[in-house]
């Protein structure tokens, strides 16, 4: 049933009668009623026969005995299983159409029955660990094809959420839970880490040496702006030859300077390698060093441009997602293949991860059938009151009439044959 016709239950409005039965029970019904009615015709013949045109003779008497008797057992399981759906002729006998006047007790039993006998929380544990779902999820995922089925589908369905969700809602999320994550987590001791990392691995040497070249190229394509900047400072009398001298004399400096940096065993460099060690120290334990970071951090974070920059962030995800996904050989749909071939070796080669997985499905389960079986029992209820009662009537009479039709038959034939017994055993004492 769907959703919508649960909400209409739900609400007290008539529910939709029960489906249209198989046409071949129908036949079926119809086959077996026409028998077992046959049958009592037939007793009820031979009855009427023996009793009309009577003859003496011992087999006369036994054959009438056994109509008689049968005639009697077939009328009484035909009222018998009449009574269970309709009344008898028509005529409104106590205690007959069951089925009709007891719709609602029904509903009421299938609702209990079902709760008490198909809910129980062991019970479905039980069914659950019988079951292996990792084990079955698992030879599902072997089967050929099925990855690469699973991660288009998945690739495809993508594009329509990304377009369903609320860009401005998940730009401030996004915005929001970004920068609550960078203020929690401590910079300066991972600034440190990495510092120190790069120093043991010797990695920075080439980036203070490239460094270093640049600041030389930069002091030799501007030594004429540094004689500028000198002149602008300097008082108007002091001659421009004296300016152009103390500009070269910085100059000069600058290049001496860097150009020991460059050297690996020069003292400049050596205090530039213990700085930056002193650097990494502070940065993982001196709580005033750590301070001053966290708040330069917090200052970023803060400003307006930032903010703005992290509220952007879901558009470019969003159009790379998009662009990425309408791509047969896209990143996207390539990692969600290789992750589900990943997950299905990992539950081939790891049998706790298996269990896990089956203790999880079976703690889900528990945790959707505990609280709702009492409320699945009554919904089950709630429809079956709502049924139309000639339609129940109908349907519980295709699917079970045929076999109640049987004991007629068995009803007839087990009559006669009590019939016939007792008649001999009269007049074996006559």
């Amino acid at each position: 049933m769907s959703h919508r016709d649960g909400r209409r239950v739900g609400m007290g409005m008539k529910p939709p009668s029960p489906g249209i039965a198989d046409p071949d029970s129908r036949r079926l019904l119809r086959r077996n009623r026409a028998l077992a009615t046959g049958l009592l015709l037939l007793m009820a013949t031979l009855f009427l026969g023996t009793t009309l045109v009577p003859a003496p003779g011992f087999w006369w008497q036994l054959l009438h005995a056994t109509a008689e008797a049968a005639v009697v057992g077939a009328l009484a399981d035909w009222f018998a299983v009449t009574a269970l759906f309709r009344h008898p002729l028509g005529l409104p006998i106590p205690h007959t159409a069951i089925v009709p006047r007891s719709k609602d007790r029904i509903g009421e039993g299938l609702g209990a029955f079902v709760e008490r006998n198909f809910l129980d929380p062991d019970l479905v544990a039980a069914r659950l660990r019988a079951a292996e779902p990792s084990r079955r999820l698992l030879v599902w995922l072997r089967a050929p094809g099925v990855a690469a089925m699973l991660a288009d589908r998945i690739t495809a369905a993508l594009p329509a959420l990304a377009r369903s969700a609320g860009d401005d809602e998940l730009r401030q999320w996004l915005g929001t839970a970004l920068g609550d994550r960078l203020r929690g987590v401590a910079v300066a001791p991972l600034l440190g880490r990495v510092l120190e990392a790069v120093l043991q691995s010797g990695q920075h040497q080439g980036v203070v040496e490239r460094l270093v070249a640049a600041a030389l190229d930069y002091v030799e394509r501007n030594e004429g702006r540094f004689q500028m900047l000198v002149g602008e400072r300097t008082s108007w009398w002091v001659p421009r030859a004296v300016d152009r001298r103390v500009a070269q004399a910085v100059s000069s400096g600058l290049r001496e300077l860097l150009a020991d940096l460059l050297d690996p065993a020069s003292l400049p460099r050596i205090r530039l390698e213990m700085a930056v060690e002193e650097l990494a120290r502070d940065l993982r334990e001196d709580p005033d060093t750590r301070a001053r970071v966290e708040a330069a951090k917090l200052g970023v974070l803060d400003h307006p441009e930032i903010q703005a920059w992290l509220g952007t962030l879901w558009d470019s995800l969003r159009d790379a997602a998009l662009r990425d996904a309408t791509d047969p050989e896209g990143r996207i749909r390539a990692g969600v293949t290789a992750a589900l071939r990943a997950s299905t070796r990992a539950l081939a080669e790891d049998p706790a991860l298996r269990r896990r997985l089956d203790h999880a499905v079976e703690a889900a389960a528990l945790r959707l059938v505990v609280p709702w079986r009492r409320a699945i029992g009554r919904f089950i209820a709630d429809v079956v009151r709502g049924w139309d009662a000639r339609t129940v009537t109908e349907r519980l009479e295709e699917a079970v009439g045929s076999d109640l039709q049987y004991v007629r038959i068995s009803g007839t034939c087990v009559a006669a044959l009590v019939g016939a017994a007792l008649f001999l055993v009269t007049w074996a004492l006559g």
